[in-house]
């Protein structure tokens, strides 16, 4: 559980006081705004972020795992190496994020703006990425084995040595896209 309550989070954020490192698990702060904030490192899981404004957000290194982020913005956000498994990140808007080896495993991410996103060496197996937009995202090395990328539209975007393993492509878009050196055995759709 969250070492420090909503209100007092709220007010250290105020202050600009960084929550790098803290224990914030279970904690709810939907529909604030925490532009540019420091929660690298941060212990988030399990907690409710939905509707919250996080662009340009350090969450790199956090433990977001089962957090709820459904329509939160995390445009320009930095979250290398963090920990978004099973994290429902639902209609979000990560637009030019930072994600290079998060581990996203089976993450919800229906819907959701990745664009110009850097995804390299990320874990996304068995993620949920019906309808994503990833348009000229960085996707090399990426693991999106059994991934569920249906109506996606992956234009220009780079999966230079991505496993796609088993991955479900029905009707995406793939114009442009570099799949040199991917793995694509037992594709459905592609």
């Amino acid at each position: 559980m969250s070492q420090y309550s909503r209100d007092e989070i709220l007010k250290k954020l105020e202050t600009g006081e960084s929550l790098a490192g803290a224990n914030l698990s279970g904690a709810d702060l939907s529909y604030g705004t925490m532009k540019n904030v420091n929660f690298s490192g941060a212990n988030l899981s399990a907690a409710h972020l939905q509707n919250s404004n996080l662009e340009g957000a350090d969450l790199s290194g956090a433990n977001l795992r089962e957090t709820f982020l459904f329509g939160s913005n995390l445009h320009n956000a930095n979250l290398d190496g963090a920990n978004l498994e099973d994290t429902n990140l639902q209609d979000s808007n990560l637009e030019g994020s930072s994600l290079k080896g998060a581990n996203l495993t089976h993450a919800a991410l229906l819907g959701s703006n990745l664009d110009n996103a850097d995804l390299t060496g990320a874990n996304l197996s068995r993620a949920r990425l019906k309808r994503a937009s990833l348009r000229n995202a960085k996707l090399d090395r990426c693991n999106l084995e059994q991934s569920h990328l249906v109506r996606s539209d992956l234009s220009g975007a780079s999966l230079v040595n991505a496993n796609l393993t088993g991955a479900t492509l029905t009707n995406a878009i793939t114009m442009g896209a570099n799949l040199s050196g991917a793995n694509m055995k037992d594709v459905i759709g592609g």
